[in-house]
């Protein structure tokens, strides 16, 4: 028998993405449910750390890396930067990638003697987080094992697919992602293609969410002309204060708000920092700094955390999900009340999920 949850102190969180898949599918296959479920202590992830930080659940992102891209992130640590972006991927490799992916977060479910399910909407993610279990949506990040024909997206939503971002940096079938540049903004090159514009269409058909944290300012528009679901940026922060390509404007913040969507607070330095660097020593109170504008621009009940957890250098003072605790008392010294705390960490996602999943 499995031993049972552990119950942290403060409120569960949930997260709008995190890379553990990524991290784990490196790995000899063998190893990867041992490393998730036993703890292997590399990383920001694993299925202990998780319920000792109080993650109540998230967003667990299918993506599929580029080869020989690994030059990046020497080059985000320059004082400007902008990296080539790699060439669009095979479909063909990335649908054999997903696949397996896929499969792994439901095999990491199945190893985890009840302490994760994945979930298939809203009313699941609450009862899994109520039960002490964590709470897996499945999310892909660049859109490249569907095709343009769509022909995988229902096949992908039967597996538990619940959560899609047409893109991520590197150009696609389904439109063109933001590069990583600094200082820049997010109006790079053109918008929608015409498999993206049915993309969206026929994700809103099925009721899954579209993620436009990736996707360029043109994109982004077309978007929110084409979308009858809430706008959500999972893991997105504020261009006034980080002129990190990847950041929102104001315009598309009030965008967001207008729908009832959601922006989830990403926990990288170099989409945190005025200066874009990749520093682990960047105080909590930068983070908070965000969460306050993204408050300011769309009120308290739309905005959240997307940590990009085994993803990015995140701040040294949380260094792992088990350090989340840190995070709350950040809060709470920033004067959040308790009820704030609760919508930031958990709260809002939930309401977000259920107005777009069901």
């Amino acid at each position: 028998m499995a031993d049972a949850p552990v119950n942290p102190v403060g409120p569960l969180f949930f997260d709008g993405h995190n890379d553990i898949l990524l991290r784990l599918w490196r790995k000899p296959a063998p190893e990867r449910l041992r490393a998730f479920v036993g703890g292997d202590g590399e990383g920001h992830l694993d299925l202990p750390r998780m319920l000792k930080g109080g993650f109540g659940g998230g967003m667990f992102a299918i993506f599929v890396p580029s080869p020989d891209f690994s030059t990046a992130d020497a080059l985000m640590d320059a004082p400007s930067y902008d990296v080539p972006l790699p060439p669009p991927l095979d479909r063909a490799h990335a649908l054999a990638v997903a696949r397996e992916m896929a499969g792994l977060l439901a095999d990491m479910a199945d190893a985890s003697g009840g302490r994760m399910r994945l979930c298939l909407s809203a009313s699941e993610v609450r009862a899994a987080m109520a039960a002490g279990a964590v709470a897996a949506v499945m999310h892909m990040e660049g859109a490249e094992a569907i095709g343009a024909d769509l022909d995988g997206l229902e096949a992908f939503h039967a597996l538990g697919l619940r959560s899609l971002g047409p893109v991520w940096s590197r150009p696609t079938v389904f439109g063109h992602g933001v590069p990583f540049r600094f200082p820049s903004g997010p109006d790079i090159g053109p918008g929608l293609t015409d498999a993206g514009r049915a993309l969206v269409k026929a994700c809103n058909g099925l009721r899954i969410m579209v993620d436009l944290s990736h996707l360029n300012e043109a994109g982004f528009w077309d978007v929110a002309k084409l979308s009858d679901a809430p706008l959500v940026a999972t893991h997105s922060n504020v261009g006034a204060l980080c002129a990190a390509s990847r950041n929102l404007t104001e315009r598309q913040l009030h965008a967001i708000r207008d729908t009832g969507g959601m922006v989830g607070v990403n926990f990288a330095t170099s989409f945190l920092r005025a200066d874009g660097r990749k520093n682990p020593d960047t105080a909590l109170a930068v983070m908070l700094e965000h969460v306050d504008a993204l408050i300011a621009a769309l009120g308290e009940d739309h905005v959240g955390f997307g940590s990009d957890f085994d993803g990015a250098t995140i701040p040294r003072a949380i260094g792992d999900v088990a350090g989340l605790g840190a995070l709350r008392a950040a809060m709470l010294a920033r004067g959040y009340g308790a009820a704030l705390i609760d919508k930031l960490a958990r709260e809002n996602w939930l309401g977000v999920l259920a107005r777009t999943l069901g």
